[in-house]
Parts: C-alpha cells; sequence; structure tokens
C-alpha cells in the first residue's frame, strides 16, 4: 500500500462515519414510530417511487458539521437530489419526519432553495414529498445569511416545469405553503395540510382543534379545493404522480400511430349514454369512458366542484386536458368552485401546451342567493378569461345545451380560436333557457313555444357559422381524434 493511499484511508473513513450517521435519519426508535403509523420513511418513499438505482443525493451531509459545534443533524430533516420517473430524470425534495419531524434548519431551507433552483436549470420536474412540521423554532437563535427563499424560488418556475406536491403526513408552516406552488397536489388519506398546526392554534386563538379538522384530505379535496387527489396508499400516490408526469412532460405521439387509432374510433353506446332530451340527467363520466383511451383518464379534484369534470386523458394517443360539464349534477351548472377548478387546469394545459376539449352541456352559471353570495360572478369570470388565454389547440364540443355566460366560459363562443367547434345535432341554445326567459318576460303561450323551437337544434347555429361541423355522436371519438392531429 502507497503512503498515499495511508493518507487518504482515515478521510475516507470519516467520510464513511458521516454518511452512515446521514442516512441513519432520526435512528430506530423514530423510523419504527413512523413505521408504525404505516408511513415509509423518506428514503423508503424514494425508493418506492423512483427507478432502482437511480437516485443521486444532493446535501448528503448538510446541518453535519455545525460551526459552534453542536450535534449533526441527519441530513439536516429533508433527503433530496436527482433520479430517474420511468425513465425521465426528476428532481426530489423529501421532507423526513423521523428528524426533528421534518423541520427546516438553515441548511435543510439552503438545500431546498438549491433542488428548485436545480430543477429550474435543467428543467426537470420537481416532486416536493411533505411530511414535516415547519420552520424549526431554534432557527431564531442563529444567524443566517439571507439568501432566495425556496418559496421565491417556487413562484418563478410556476409554469415553466411541472411541480407535484404529495402530502404523506403532517404538513405545517413552510412546507404546507410550498404546496401551493404546485401544478398538482396528491394527498395520503390519513395526511394533514394546515399553516399551523393545533399547539400554534390554541396559542394564537385559543381554539382546541386537531390536525383532521384543520386541514385533512377529506377536507382539502372535497371543500378547499386545495388538493386534488386523494388516495388511499402512499403507493397509490406515487402511481397518481407517475400518471401525471406521464400526461404533461411526454411528447405527443407520432401521428401516424394516432391515426391508425383514429379508423376505429367510432363509439355507438354514445347514443344509449346520451338522452336528446336536455330535461334529463346522464353521466359524463360514461361519456368519457367511450371517448378517452382505455386506462389514460386521470380525473382532477373529482370531489370539488362537482358540476364540472377535470381530467387528462390520452384520445386516439395523443395528450389532452378535457373540461366537461357534468348534467347528473346540479344540471351541469357553472358553480364557483368548478370555475376556480377550471382555471387553475385550463392554465396548466396552456403552460405545458396540452391540447383542450372542451365538453358542453349546462344551462348557464348557478343562480340564486347562495351562488351570488360565493361570488361565482368573479370565478366565471376568471373562467372565461382562462379559456380565452388558452392558445394551444381548443375544440369545443357542445352536446345538448348551452345558455348564457355559461356556453362562453366553456369556449362555445364564435371565432373563439377554436381548432374546431362541433355540436350534436339536437342541442338547445340561447342567452337563458326558454322557460325562464317567457317568465321573465312575461310571454304568451305562443311566444314562449316559439322560442323553444328556435332554442332547440343545431340548425341555426350551422346557418350562421357559430358551429364547424354537426356530427352524429358516434363519429365524436374520430372527430376528436382527427382534430387532436390538425
Amino acid at each position: 500500500m502507497s503512503r498515499y493511499r495511508q493518507d487518504w484511508e482515515p478521510l475516507l473513513t470519516e467520510l464513511r462515519a458521516r454518511s452512515e450517521a446521514a442516512t441513519a435519519m432520526g435512528g430506530e426508535a423514530r423510523i419504527a414510530r413512523q413505521h408504525a403509523r404505516n408511513r415509509l420513511t423518506a428514503r423508503e418513499r424514494i425508493t418506492a417511487l423512483v427507478d432502482e438505482d437511480s437516485f443521486r443525493e444532493y446535501g448528503l451531509l448538510a446541518a453535519g458539521h455545525h460551526p459552534q459545534g453542536e450535534p449533526a443533524i441527519a441530513a439536516d430533516g429533508l433527503v433530496g437530489g436527482v433520479a430517474r420517473l420511468d425513465g425521465r430524470p426528476v428532481v426530489l425534495l423529501v421532507e423526513d419526519f423521523t428528524v426533528q419531524g421534518g423541520s427546516i434548519g438553515h441548511p435543510n431551507a439552503a438545500k431546498r432553495a438549491r433542488l428548485v433552483r436545480l430543477a429550474l436549470e435543467k428543467r426537470h420536474p420537481l416532486l416536493l414529498l411533505l411530511d414535516g412540521a415547519g420552520e424549526r423554532a431554534s432557527n431564531q437563535g442563529e444567524r443566517y445569511p439571507h439568501a432566495p427563499g425556496d418559496l421565491q424560488l417556487l413562484a418563478d418556475i410556476q409554469g415553466t416545469i411541472p411541480v407535484v406536491a404529495l402530502v404523506l403526513g403532517m404538513s405545517a408552516g413552510h412546507g404546507a405553503l410550498a404546496a401551493m406552488f404546485a401544478d398538482i397536489v396528491i394527498m395520503q388519506q390519513d395526511s394533514a395540510l394546515f399553516s399551523a398546526g393545533p399547539p400554534l392554534v390554541k396559542a394564537a386563538m385559543g381554539i382546541d382543534t386537531t390536525a383532521e379538522e384543520l386541514g385533512s384530505a377529506h377536507m382539502h379535496t372535497r371543500d378547499s379545493g386545495v388538493a386534488h387527489l386523494c388516495c388511499a396508499t402512499e403507493a397509490e400516490c406515487f402511481a397518481r404522480a407517475r400518471h401525471f408526469l406521464h400526461m404533461v412532460c411526454e411528447p405527443a405521439a407520432e401521428a401516424a400511430a394516432a391515426g391508425e387509432t383514429a379508423a376505429t374510433g367510432d363509439s355507438d353506446a354514445l347514443l344509449d349514454i346520451i338522452p336528446p332530451d336536455v330535461s334529463r340527467p346522464y353521466d359524463m363520466r360514461k361519456v368519457l369512458g367511450e371517448l378517452v383511451d382505455p386506462g389514460s383518464l386521470l380525473e382532477l379534484q373529482p370531489d370539488f366542484g362537482r358540476t364540472l369534470i377535470t381530467a387528462l386523458a390520452r384520445i386516439g394517443d395523443q395528450r389532452c386536458l378535457i373540461v366537461a360539464n357534468q348534467p347528473a349534477v346540479e344540471a351541469g351548472a357553472i358553480t364557483r368552485h368548478a370555475a376556480e377548478k377550471a382555471c387553475h387546469f385550463i392554465d396548466m394545459a396552456h403552460r405545458f401546451s396540452l391540447p383542450l376539449i372542451m365538453l358542453v352541456d349546462n344551462p348557464g352559471v348557478m343562480p340564486g342567493p347562495a351562488a351570488e353570495r360565493s361570488g361565482v360572478l368573479r370565478a366565471a369570470g376568471n373562467m372565461f378569461s382562462a379559456q380565452r388565454r388558452f392558445r394551444g389547440r381548443k375544440i369545443v364540443v357542445t352536446l345538448r345545451k348551452a345558455f348564457g355566460f355559461g356556453s362562453s366560459v366553456m369556449g362555445m363562443n364564435p371565432w373563439d380560436r377554436q381548432t374546431v367547434s362541433l355540436t350534436l345535432p339536437g342541442v338547445s341554445l340561447g342567452g337563458v333557457p326558454a322557460l325562464g326567459a317567457a317568465a321573465a318576460t312575461g310571454a304568451s303561450a305562443v311566444d314562449a313555444a316559439a322560442l323553444r323551437e328556435r332554442q332547440t337544434g343545431a340548425w341555426a347555429g350551422a346557418d350562421n357559422m357559430a358551429f364547424d361541423r354537426v356530427i352524429d355522436p358516434r363519429q365524436l371519438r374520430a372527430e376528436l381524434i382527427q382534430a387532436l392531429l390538425d
């Protein structure tokens, strides 16, 4: 053995020791408590999520050499780096609850900023796996140089790369705020997300509460709209994240391959699903089942704004975002929550160059005192602006009914940058439904009947070029495939 090798040996021994201490996380007892909660550790989550042996860690030794000699903190409660996910390069930022509750110390904060900046510079998708207590209380007793925080950088990268937040435990404060910059927030059903936890709420407001009351996955996916998907297990969370990235990142398939699918695009079943009578409800999900490629549908926020469906899918192997009214829920009317949901995903489709398919079947913007108090007008106006800003391929299909501003927010306006405007032959159209218009104006029975007749059928709209094509429902899938190729 040469002298050089002898000189290297103590340095390499120390490197191994420091690395082993950092990868040990919070130690056996805290790892056992994490498992007792039916939760994986940060490092187990990475192994379960990314391609085998693809993870390269950044900042393993952060917080391992405190300038005042304080004890080392394993990776400062944050495991991060680069990996491959289904062959695609990604950047990971994973909070480690076994180390001081996943709280954020100064080295942790620096590592976060480094990883977010890395994702921006490399144009790699960023995945935030959240299970932490927010900023560490001890930070106030230490000096640390000012530097761009990860929240500033996350705000800067919105719309430039996909950002996915997975909430897998209790996420509070800073970590929870980071999730608000993500394109999609996926919560495990036993997790929680809040700006401040129960102890802080008690201290600040004198209110006794629980983590579930403050920010359960059930509440955030049904009431607040903060989260987009709730999954039963961590494995399901990872599968949804992979599906989402597959839809927003993967280049579109070759046109020739999609053309082969188009040849078998007809769906005879739509005649049995969509009733021509506009007063009869039906489930739009059954329509989507006939239109999209099998296994490709990923519905987003299914329990929030339920009068509207938003979903990623493939049709003829072409990626797209679908925004569809749901006639089975309040006739598919545009509510505040529905409009807010649509705004987020239409903007996302615009940023990531996804074609937009609007399936229209609604009686307008939701009326009534409760709806007006909710701010539905502003939300509907924002939805109109979102679809108006959209600059990709926009395909608008009017299935049965479209009245008032409800038709406009769904992109049915003539000359509104549609790649194509399609309609089925039995649609009902107008500023307001005939029944409401007659009642509001005191029209006679004869005049009301005449108004109903004028509103029924696609013929007047086709006559004045409000529609490009009037189609048989059985041809809808094939028409969509062709429009996605145009």
